[in-house]
């Protein structure tokens, strides 16, 4: 008998498609950009989240990302000024602010933390011209810069005018109270200290101090060679004992309610039952043949068995080796 052959599926070109051709051969659509408003609402988002979780140096770069859409972005340049004083970059933060002549006390900061005084001076001096004298973070660095510059005096006005108009409960009142505590026990070894330990010296010397001569300069080579001296053996400390490096703390991985340094640790013995801690009193019910009465827990188990139970003596008890129990 003849074999029958199949007959193929009759396919059916779609309207606008020529015989022969595939539905494959279609060019998917290109998806729309997102508009740049959305853009940026996303990122700000990210950058409140990244600094709320601490996050500072990937916020720095989700600002790099904000000011590449909006280059005058004002939220943008000045969340990333705050970024880089929290993360102590104060180069590029001086580099951000010479741009803006709208960050004076910004830029005395800057100054300040970077050991130049007397820039960080000229320009609280400005800022007090221009009519921001006020502004009590202007005058805590203006007595942070006197405290550092030797004007005790001063630091010591400055600090007693901030402590009177601060909130007594408040972190700032306790700040101000241990800075102005420092300068005024500096201004008193100046007035009078000095007076108490000259005297303490013996009355040939304190009669003789006036005319004695200044204490010899000390050659540029022996310095030189006391400092050599100096760091190799610090050197040689650090190499006998190193110190261990400190691993910083993720807050990400921190249980709730726990702050590192202050919540105490959990106890090392939780795992163990009640009765096998060092805590309990064991020993006392010895049962008959014992092995000499060994304490249990602690002191006489090994935790490292498969059992996790201390091992009895063979040598004492009528339990021998060999008998079974009925």
């Amino acid at each position: 008998m003849p074999t029958k052959q199949k007959s193929k599926p009759q396919t059916f070109a779609k309207p606008g498609q020529k015989p022969g051709q595939s539905h494959k051969g279609r060019k998917s659509t290109p998806k729309q950009p997102i508009p740049v408003t959305d853009r940026l609402k996303r990122l700000f988002n990210s950058l409140c989240a990244q600094i709320d979780g601490g996050h500072f140096t990937n916020a720095i770069k989700t600002c790099d990302k904000i000011l590449r859409l909006a280059p005058d972005d004002p939220d943008a340049l000045r969340t990333k000024l705050f970024l880089y004083l929290q993360t102590e970059q104060y180069t590029p933060a001086l580099e951000l602010i010479e741009k803006d002549d709208k960050h004076a006390f910004e830029k005395a900061y800057v100054l300040y933390r970077m050991q130049n005084e007397e820039q960080a001076k000229a320009v609280l001096e400005d800022l007090k011209e221009s009519g921001g004298d006020g502004d009590r973070g202007a005058m805590h660095l203006e007595a942070q810069l006197c405290y550092r510059q030797g004007s005790y005096q001063t630091a010591v006005d400055l600090y007693n005018s901030l402590l009177d108009t601060s909130d007594p409960q408040s972190e700032e009142h306790f700040d101000v109270q241990t800075n102005l505590q420092a300068a005024q026990q500096h201004l008193e070894f100046i007035e009078t200290g000095f007076l108490r330990s000259l005297d303490s010296l013996p009355a040939s010397l304190r009669n003789d101090i006036d005319t004695l001569p200044p204490p010899p300069q000390q050659s540029t080579s022996a310095v030189a060679a006391a400092l050599a001296a100096s760091s190799s053996v610090t050197a040689g400390a650090g190499k006998a004992q190193p110190a261990a490096p400190q691993k910083k703390v993720r807050m990400s991985r921190v249980p709730k309610g726990v702050i590192p340094g202050v919540t105490p640790p959990p106890d090392p013995e939780r795992w163990l039952k009640k009765s096998e801690r060092s805590t309990v009193q064991q020993g006392r019910n010895k049962k008959k043949g014992s092995g000499g009465g060994a304490t249990q827990g602690s002191a006489g188990a090994d935790y490292n068995l498969g059992s996790g139970a201390a091992t009895p003596s063979s040598g004492g008890g009528k339990g021998g080796k060999g008998k079974k129990k009925k």
